[in-house]
């Protein structure tokens, strides 16, 4: 029997009617759970408030129906035909036009053997699978929300336009930049809402569907013959209006949904009137050798002078023609025996598999740290997909620290007229004038201006131009793509001073950071910056120009909180930074000696938020304790002796009221980032949410103190330094838009789901990663290629408003081989990981870590029942999966989802947050360490990087086998380095290394390794340092002897090897074996 679904990450409903809009069971409006439809309501983002900076309302969307609000978190948009969270079921009618029938477990779910130990929950529990989409009829209780006509506040405005003009002569505005400058990028995109009659009952029209999806898909209509009137922008070609935008769907450009539709209202017709496919693929005929994606303008080999447009429109049979003479890599074909060659982990860095495109196509594609899929060959049907059993999902760093990023200016920045593609490398040219969408297949104009190329002075050349030649690029974004005049940079800072916050020492750390940074932090002449302090009470600073000193004022009272002279709190920091230099040189020691220990930091919270409601920007809030006052008061609820079980952790918020406010701040561009400093139990899974739905961050020092632990305090200062400098973008959103037929349906990460598919991001950093997952709407058989765009609009750190697109481009296949050949394992798990942590808060943390078995489990049984041809006795797996259960299996081991191991709670939530907001390298490393032996370094193979030579140790398997007691083993676990030290190690590396003269000398708790002046020492010291450079974050290095208490960490992360609660990697794979050959 198949179960109800289940909601996204955060919601507290677990049950269908949640879904639907009933009322959570604290009786609050909140849920973060699925949105059944797109159209819910009013997109509550259009009034303008009085003032210098119209901003938006808090950030709510009420279903007009049920009067729910949704919001937030990975929110599931529609749940149809999709790759679900364990146990979820759909209540969808199928779309293809032949039933698929359900790919669920028959029979009693699969089990991990039950282990030796004592603990219960060993591995699988009760059901429990990422069930590709089953088609279920819909139940009783299903819900149509579509908006009255008159709720609609989210499409066209009321803006007559013209004919579209063909051209604008004007070229002498257009400028081509190049800019490696990393304050400035961010992005905005706009979606509009499809109007669509209420349905009378049944099942809901297929074409309806898709208005509660991000599928893009268009519908041309007629009447819409320019982008004033579906966008409620100009379109490229017509520059000659002026339309006043009231909300952010607007300005970026909607998806397929933007265009009002002609909805049939009979569910048996699975297509509305006027929706035809295109007979040919999108063609790609970009005949000059392209450049790679980010080079520097001075590199790209655009030729000179004007040219004859050289261009033929390629047909499908031209394009089978050129793709034919592909192969995939010989070792791509092989058929692995996992119990025969287990040790598959290579000994270099895995590298994401390269699609199977054309050479020419593939030389533009966007660089697979940036956008990446979990399938480099998309299946052509849902049916297909859902045979392969593996997860169809997208994993992006959109916001990338990038060493060279094409910049362009241009008072014309060239969309599809119909879904608000943004013209990029792979779409097609039919000629000179025109070009046809890759996204919707839209014939377009070209406008005059972009006929000129910048580069080369020549005109004529529009398929050269840099938007066609850079797979990312970043735009100036011209006035219409602003709400509002670009905000400052703003900058509020609010501590916790209670007795607690005193003890740990964390203020005089934050305080010289900040001191020390201050010049660094990105802005220009507007930036502004506050302080907020509290206790029981909490306190302001006036840092008005022209006083003396720095003025405190106290307001005690919590349950009504008022900002005290609001204009003297947030001040200009050119204006006022001497004040600001005073008051952080003084704040550490203002507390010194208080003796109050209690923490209302939802009211200071409540007081910041007033404070930056009119600009929006960056608060940073310190807390070192559990709150106890006021509103978001929390109390304990970990339980010690539960740690180690599956069952009963606290892993749901237990108050809304940090959901609540993170909604309210991001409604008004506010993003909250979180750094918790605390040795006791301090509720992330609550505290956390005020970063989570308002794209913050949170960062975690537990057991933080100035003395007993000073590598927390070296942790805390570097990455602080990174915090404060690194870039940043302000009021920003982000879309993805994919090619008609496909549609995603759940995303991940740390936003706010503003309408169907567009992200609300107050802020966005370099350092954060999202997925979403996707499905196979509609079938892919007149197509080839298809293509995925993403564009973030920002306000950057200068007061620039920029567009940074990425597009990726991927074959299509027909066949299931094709499909296993092309998957990316990496970007598989990192998937499935995202899913594990939303299954285990709605679910249970056993259901999670079943889901993550049977993954395995189901789609190495479809490729032994579907693709291998004689059935052979062991583990047959394709060589593209050959790591997939090993990387499963570290999961499970991992701290969000392993059990048997005493973590502190808010280590298991934190670990959580970091699978929901990490980039996919960064969790890779967290998830399976790398292992590699430093005693012997030498310089061969080695990296020559800017004068220095970095050694390039092979990496080991993780497993006790690999070790020895003679050599030094250095474990990469992302935040943490650990340097084990064997008892007969050579007397050479001690001395030469380590600075000691034994074995016996080695300090227990060092931290650092001496810069000697020895070549070993300096192989080993810059290896390490190579790595810490390749992350945002600071692992700290221990170095570890055998009877080291660090020593148990160090073999916890030995994911190959038998735990008191987990299996050894063989025993796991006889395990799925088993399971398979059933």
């Amino acid at each position: 029997m198949s179960q109800p679904g289940i909601p996204a990450f955060g919601s507290t409903l677990t049950s269908l009617q949640a879904q639907n809009g009933a009322a959570s069971a604290s009786g609050s409006p909140y849920t973060n759970g699925p949105i059944q439809n797109a159209l819910m309501s009013s997109q509550g983002y259009n009034s303008q408030l009085p003032g210098s900076y119209p901003h938006l309302i808090p950030a709510k969307t009420l279903n007009p129906v049920s009067g729910q609000s949704n919001y937030g978190g990975p929110q599931t948009v529609s749940p149809l035909s999709s790759y679900q969270g364990p146990g979820q079921t759909l209540h969808r009618p199928p779309v293809a036009s032949t039933p698929v029938t359900s790919s669920l477990h028959s029979g009693p779910v699969p089990r991990m053997p039950q282990h030796t130990s004592h603990n219960s929950a060993a591995i699988p529990m009760p059901s429990g699978s990422f069930h590709p989409g089953a088609n279920i009829p819909p139940p009783l209780n299903w819900q149509y929300n579509y908006p009255s006509a008159g709720s609609q506040t989210n499409d066209c405005p009321n803006v007559s336009s013209g004919p579209t003009m063909s051209g604008n002569t004007n070229l002498t505005s257009h400028q081509y930049v190049s800019s490696g400058d990393p304050s400035l990028q961010n992005n905005f995109i706009k979606s509009g809402a499809p109007l669509g009659p209420l349905p009378t009952g049944g099942p809901p029209p297929v074409r309806a569907l898709t208005a509660q999806k991000s599928s893009h898909r268009t519908v041309p209509q007629p009447s819409f013959n320019s982008a004033i009137n579906q966008e409620g922008i100009t379109s490229s070609t017509n520059n000659g209006s002026l339309v006043v935008h009231n909300n952010y769907d607007e300005i970026e450009g909607g998806g397929f949904l933007a265009t009002p539709q002609l909805t049939n209202k009979n569910p048996t017709i699975s297509r509305s009137v006027g929706y035809s496919y295109p007979s040919l693929p999108p063609g790609y005929q970009n005949t000059t050798p392209p450049s790679t994606t980010g080079m520097p303008p001075s590199s790209l080999s655009y030729p000179s002078g004007p040219q004859a447009f050289s261009q033929m429109p390629l047909g499908a049979n031209h394009l089978t023609a050129s793709m034919s003479g592909l192969s995939l890599h010989p070792e791509g074909l092989r058929v692995i025996n996992l119990l025969q060659e287990r040790n598959m982990l290579p000994s270099t860095p895995l590298q994401p598999p390269v699609p199977n495109l054309h050479e020419d196509i593939q030389r533009l594609n966007c660089n697979p740290e940036l956008f990446r899929c979990t399938l480099t060959s998309i299946p052509q049907t849902q049916a297909l997909l859902n045979k392969a059993k593996l997860p169809l999902g997208l994993l992006l760093h959109p916001f990338k620290d990038l060493v060279q990023l094409p910049v362009v200016t241009s008072s014309t920045i060239v969309r599809c007229r119909s879904c608000r593609t943004y013209i990029n490398p792979f779409v097609s040219f039919l000629d000179q004038r025109r070009w046809k969408c890759n996204l919707c297949y839209q014939v377009n104009d070209v406008p005059e201006e972009f006929m000129y190329n910048p580069l080369t002075r020549a005109y004529g050349e529009p398929h050269r131009r840099p938007e066609v030649q850079n797979a990312t690029i970043e735009f100036m974004a011209p006035s219409e793509y602003m709400l509002r005049p670009p905000q400052p940079p703003v900058y509020l800072f609010v501590f916790d001073v209670s007795h607690n916050a005193v003890e740990t020492g964390y203020l005089t750390s934050v305080c010289q950071s900040l001191l020390d940074n201050l010049d660094l932090l990105p802005g220009n002449t507007r930036t502004k910056i506050g302080f907020i302090t509290f206790d029981s009470t909490i306190h302001f600073y006036s840092l008005q120009e022209g006083l003396s000193q720095p003025q405190m004022l106290i307001v005690s009272d919590i349950e009504d909180v008022f900002i005290p002279m609001p204009e003297n709190l947030l001040v200009n920091l050119n204006e006022s930074k001497e004040l600001v230099q005073d008051l952080l040189k003084t704040l550490p020691q203002m507390f010194t000696k208080t003796l109050e220990t209690q923490s209302a930091l939802g009211p200071a919270l409540q007081a910041a938020f007033k404070l930056m409601s009119p600009t929006g920007g960056r608060m940073s809030v310190f807390q070192t304790q559990l709150p106890t006052l006021g509103v978001g008061a929390l109390k304990p609820r970990e339980e010690p002796n539960q740690r180690s079980s599956a069952k009963e952790i606290h892993l749901m918020p237990s108050t809304d009221f940090y959901k609540k406010l993170a909604l309210d701040c991001s409604g008004q561009q506010v993003a909250v980032d979180l750094f918790l400093l605390s040795g006791q139990y301090s509720d992330l899974a609550s505290l956390g949410c005020i970063s989570r739905y308002s794209a913050g961050s949170v960062y975690y020092y537990p057991s933080y103190h100035h003395q007993h632990n000073p590598v927390q305090v070296q942790k805390l200062q570097k990455e602080l330094q990174r915090y404060l400098t690194r870039k940043i973008g302000f009021e920003a959103v982000m879309r993805i838009r994919c090619t008609k037929g496909l549609s995603i349906h759940t995303f991940h990460g740390n936003f706010f789901v503003r309408s169907t598919d567009l992200l609300s991001l107050p802020n966005v950093n370099p350092d954060a990663g999202y997925a979403v997952q996707m499905s196979v709407e509609e079938n892919l058989m007149d197509t080839q290629l298809v293509s995925f765009q993403s564009a973030l609009l920002y306000t950057s750190s200068k007061g620039e408003r920029r567009i940074r697109v990425h597009t990726l481009c991927l074959p299509v296949v027909s066949t299931l081989n094709e499909v296993f050949l092309g998957a990316d394992v990496q970007a598989i798990s990192g998937l499935l990981a995202n899913m594990a942590v939303d299954r285990s808060v709605t679910a249970s943390l056993s259901d999670a870590r079943d889901a993550l078995v049977n993954a395995v489990i189901d789609s190495l049984s479809a490729y032994r029942s579907s693709v291998l041809s004689n059935h052979q006795p062991g583990l047959m797996v394709p060589f593209s999966l050959r790591l997939f259960p090993l990387f499963v299996l570290a999961l499970l081991k991992q701290k969000s989802f392993q059990t048997g191991t005493n973590a502190r709670l808010d280590e298991r939530i934190f670990a959580m947050c970091q699978v929901k907001n990490q980039p996919l390298v960064h969790l890779m490393l967290t998830t399976h360490p790398n292992l590699y032996r430093v005693d012997n370094l030498s310089d061969e193979g080695a990296l020559n990087i800017n004068d220095r030579t970095i050694p390039q140790p092979p990496i080991l398997q993780l497993s006790v086998e690999k070790l020895s007691r003679d050599g030094a083993f250095l474990m990469d676990a992302g935040s943490v380095l650990m340097l084990w030290v064997g008892k007969n190690c050579g007397q050479h590396f001690f001395s030469q290394v380590l600075g000691v003269q034994s074995y016996a000398l080695i300090p227990q708790t060092m931290t650092d390794l001496p810069e000697l002046d020895t070549p070993e020492s300096a192989r080993t010291v810059a290896f390490i340092c190579w790595l810490r450079e390749q992350r945002p974050f600071f692992p700290v290095l221990y170095v570890i002897r055998d009877e080291s208490p660090m020593k148990a960490n160090f073999l916890q992360n030995m994911v190959e090897d038998r735990t008191e609660s987990a299996l050894s990697y063989y025993e796991f794979l006889l395990h799925i074996q088993q399971q398979v050959n059933k």
